[in-house]
């Protein structure tokens, strides 16, 4: 600026040196009508004084305007730093489950910056957790909006609609993103199980062929594979109820195919037959797929079956069988001797119940049934001495079926825990405790150590 101030000053000089050479006058017009006459030095000079204002005044203008972009972006550094102090103090509490003070934070952050992305995700999420969905929802997707297709955003609109029980809105948002990343093994899963909780299980079914596929570890996939088989296994049985016992019988024969342990699809497959009305080969098939897995469930439902035919002997053959295979199994020999008080043949089952009772401690299946023979033959105090070692669990008795993973006991048999959704879960095995060392006898295949001291109402 100061080289340009002394320019002029310089060129000031010359023009005064000029006008003493050229003392002529110009007319100048400023419209048609109007004119002046000024001297030539007088126009030169009026010249270079306008450029020299238009220079000044232009650097001035440039000059203000850096000023007042460094203001501006001094102003913007201070609000990002104001943000990130706020930012972290919000996600340590954010983590300490502080969520009040977090969210005051967050609401803090958003007052600064409205579009911060991450203050939006996890103000959301405190919303969700404090079942406020809609401020959840509105959250999220003001954050969607920043970046459409942000998977991070999805999954969690997602979650949001999934716990307000908004369910084709929130697989929308998953099918949303498989279609930019079919891989997506997040999305898979949280698809794969809102359709099972919908029971959309011809929709669930290639969901957990992807997530079979691409599960890495060998424990993964076993448990997934479970899954799939699982929800084939459901598929049988929808088509079994819609009376398509033809394809429903196909889905439980892959299902075995690929697992021959898998109970749910030999007992579906013998529901195909009932439903055809092949009572004889459903017996057949009930008694093969025993021999197979020797799953004592599937010798409970013999049982059932031969007895609603009034076949008893039947059923008495292959538990004498079954015994005769494995003498020592006392669980067996605890079936049979309810068999024959099922069949009120009261002297086979007392003299069977009684050799029973002489190995275990605590059994309290077995003592109840006892209790009733010692009342029917007129034992009163044996009957009471049995009732009594009956209650002993705090008057609780055992029911036929549960599930060793999460403890779940029903009277009635399903291929998928109501409890904790497993499939092929469901034991058959009646708490005992062996009379020594109060441990779970160990002849009995279907008695665990996490089965001792069980208790149901």
């Amino acid at each position: 600026m100061h080289f340009f101030v002394l320019l002029f000053f310089i060129l000031m000089g010359l023009v005064g040196y000029l006008a003493t050479l050229n003392p002529g006058r110009v007319t100048f017009f400023l419209t048609r009508e109007f004119s002046l006459e000024i001297s030539i030095t007088a126009l030169i000079l009026f010249s270079t004084a306008l450029g020299g204002f238009l220079v000044i005044f232009t650097a001035g203008i440039n000059q203000i305007k850096d000023l007042y972009t460094n203001w501006q972006e001094t102003r913007r550094e201070k609000k990002d730093a104001q943000v990130k102090l706020y930012y972290a103090d919000a996600v340590n509490a954010f983590i300490a489950k502080r969520y009040r003070d977090a969210a005051s934070l967050f609401q803090k952050i958003l007052a600064l910056n409205p579009t911060h992305e991450g203050s939006l995700l996890r103000l959301g999420k405190i919303h969700r957790i404090e079942n406020n969905y809609n401020d959840a929802i509105r959250l999220h997707r003001k954050a969607r909006g920043l970046d459409d297709k942000k998977v991070e955003v999805l999954l969690a609109l997602s979650r949001d609609l999934e716990e307000a029980e908004r369910f084709e809105e929130a697989m929308q948002y998953l099918r949303e993103i498989l279609q930019s990343d079919e891989t997506n093994l997040t999305a898979l899963i949280r698809l794969r199980d809102l359709t099972i909780r919908l029971q959309q299980w011809e929709e669930a079914y290639p969901l957990q062929e992807k997530i079979t596929k691409l599960s890495e570890s060998g424990e993964m996939r076993e448990k997934e594979q479970v899954v799939l088989l699982g929800i084939k296994y459901e598929i049988g049985r929808m088509l079994l109820q819609r009376g398509q016992s033809g394809n429903a019988r196909r889905r439980f024969k892959e299902a075995i195919k690929l697992d021959k342990s898998f109970l749910p699809a030999y007992i579906g497959l013998v529901g195909t037959h009932l439903k055809d009305g092949k009572v004889e080969l459903a017996a057949a098939l009930m008694e093969k797929s025993y021999e197979l897995t020797n799953d004592l469930i599937l010798l409970l439902r013999l049982e059932d079956f031969y007895l609603e035919m009034g076949e008893p002997e039947k059923i008495l053959r292959l538990y004498r069988k079954a015994i005769n295979n494995n003498s020592q199994n006392t669980v067996l020999r605890f079936y049979l001797g309810r068999l024959y008080y099922r069949l009120e043949m009261v002297d086979d089952a007392f003299e069977t119940l009684l050799e029973i009772e002489s190995h275990v401690d605590s059994f309290p299946d077995l003592h109840k049934i006892l209790g009733n023979l010692y009342q029917r033959r007129g034992d009163l105090s044996f009957a009471i001495d049995a009732f009594k070692k009956a209650l002993n669990l705090q008057k609780r008795v055992l029911v036929p079926y549960y599930c060793p993973a999460c403890d779940n006991h029903t009277f009635e048999w399903a291929g998928r825990c109501n409890r904790c959704g497993l499939w092929n879960s469901y034991k058959a095995e009646p708490i005992l405790v062996e009379k020594t060392d109060k441990k779970a006898l160990v002849s009995s295949p279907y008695v665990t150590p996490q089965t001792q001291q069980r208790e149901v109402m």
